[in-house]
This record gives structure tokens, sequence and C-alpha cells, in this order.
């Protein structure tokens, strides 16, 4: 319950409260360790989420199907060709500040690409990548 009472207490930061990436991070980081004591976000295992091709979507097989494989550049949707700005923080200074909207990007990418939601510790990863890796 006190897990459930926490996330919650993170995800409802309102809108109008910008969130750091690192402070995001660490948010993820924290309901990890929860579920895997020790645990400790990786930027390589974040850049191997990034790219691994996935069997959910034949036409998004991996985030870089539509955020490219360098995530500082732009990239555009693979079904609909909308452009999509860069996903790297170091890019485009809007990532990862609004924890409403990563939760809703995070929640819609992953269950269309990887299949499922993706979990605390890939969510701290996939930050760690793209904040600490490029």
């Amino acid at each position: 319950m006190k897990i459930v009472l926490a996330t919650l207490a993170f995800l409802c930061i309102p809108a109008a409260q910008a969130a750091t990436p690192a402070e995001l991070l660490a948010g993820y980081r924290a309901e990890a360790v929860k579920q895997s004591p020790g645990y400790k976000p990786s930027a390589d295992a974040g850049a191997h989420l990034y790219s691994q091709r996935f069997t959910a979507s034949g036409k998004m097989p991996s985030c870089a199907s539509c955020h490219t494989n360098e995530p500082t550049r732009p990239g555009r949707h693979a079904v609909t060709d909308k452009a999509i700005k860069p996903l790297s923080p170091a890019a485009n200074a809007e990532r990862f500040t609004d924890p409403a909207k990563v939760e809703k990007w995070f929640r819609r990418n992953c269950t269309e690409v990887v299949g499922r939601e993706c979990n605390a510790a890939e969510k701290a990863d996939f930050i760690a990548f793209l904040t600490e890796g490029r």
C-alpha cells in the first residue's frame, strides 16, 4: 500500500509544477529500489531499451523507429508521419519536466513498442540514458 501511495503522490505533482529529469529519475529509481533492493539506474541498459527491437508493432519495433538512432535529433512518427521534437533533454529542454506527460508517454509508447507498460527500473534506465549517456 505504501508503494501505491508513494507512486500516486509522485504522479500527482501538479502539471504547473515543473520537475527536472534528475528528479524524475530519482523518483523512478526509488520506486525500482522498492521492487529490487540495490537497483541502480544504468544508462547502458537505457540505451539497450531504446534501440532494442520488439515484436509488438511491425511499424514501430523500437524507440528509434520514431525518435531516430540519435535522440538529440528530431524524429517522425512511423505511422502518422507527425514531426517529433528531439527526445534528449540536451536538445529539448522541455523533455522530462512534466511528470504527468512523462507517465502518459511512457504508458503509450511502452505499450505500443514494447507490448506492455514499462516498469520503474526501465523508466529510470531510459532517463539515465537520455541524460547521462547523451
